[in-house]
């Protein structure tokens, strides 16, 4: 199979979900060292998730006989001002994700490629949920301010982000964490 320009976004975005880990797992850290465990143990749950998602664009190379290479990744921001920071940022990463899955997308149909414009559309649905359940982990936060408590609390009763398992998910190399 030729190298397109759907396959070549393709090899970016496994770097571009690998990077989204790595920001997740600063993001988890800082929570951790701010001694808020509701919100590290979230963004740790989201770095994992993200790594599933690059594992995935991997194993659709695999099963498309395309050549996989591992692109690295950009240095993460580590520390932040105050609780709704990193959450604004986590909150930019998604929607930047969700462009870069629709410009995908649209390389697959522009380069007729019907299974990679078909295997896009999972990670479609997913953005549209990272989305919305950061815009509200992030209104949660502004409206909390300063009671971090309102926040660790409403994370641990509502569960923000964690649909369960999708059945309909793709595979992913190694299998998913």
């Amino acid at each position: 199979m030729t190298e397109t320009t759907f396959n070549t976004l393709l090899t970016q975005q496994i770097g571009n979900e690998f990077a989204a880990s790595q920001q997740y797992i600063a993001i988890a850290t800082w929570f951790d060292s701010q001694d808020l465990p509701q919100l590290a143990a979230h963004f740790y749950r989201q770095s994992v998730e993200e790594r599933n998602h690059a594992m995935m664009l991997v194993q659709y190379r695999l099963d498309r006989g395309l050549e996989v290479v591992i692109p690295g990744i950009p240095a993460v921001i580590n520390g932040f001002a105050n609780i709704v920071e990193p959450i604004a940022l986590a909150l930019a990463q998604e929607q930047q994700v969700t462009g870069q899955i629709e410009a995908l997308f649209k390389a697959a149909r522009a380069d007729g490629d019907a299974l990679g414009e078909q295997a896009m559309l999972w990670f479609l649905k997913e953005q549209v949920e990272e989305v919305a359940s950061m815009s509200t982990l992030l209104t949660i936060a502004k409206r909390a301010k300063d009671n971090l408590f309102d926040i660790e609390n409403f994370i641990a009763r509502e569960q923000v982000g964690d649909a369960g398992g999708d059945t309909d998910a793709p595979g992913a190399a190694g299998g998913a964490l």
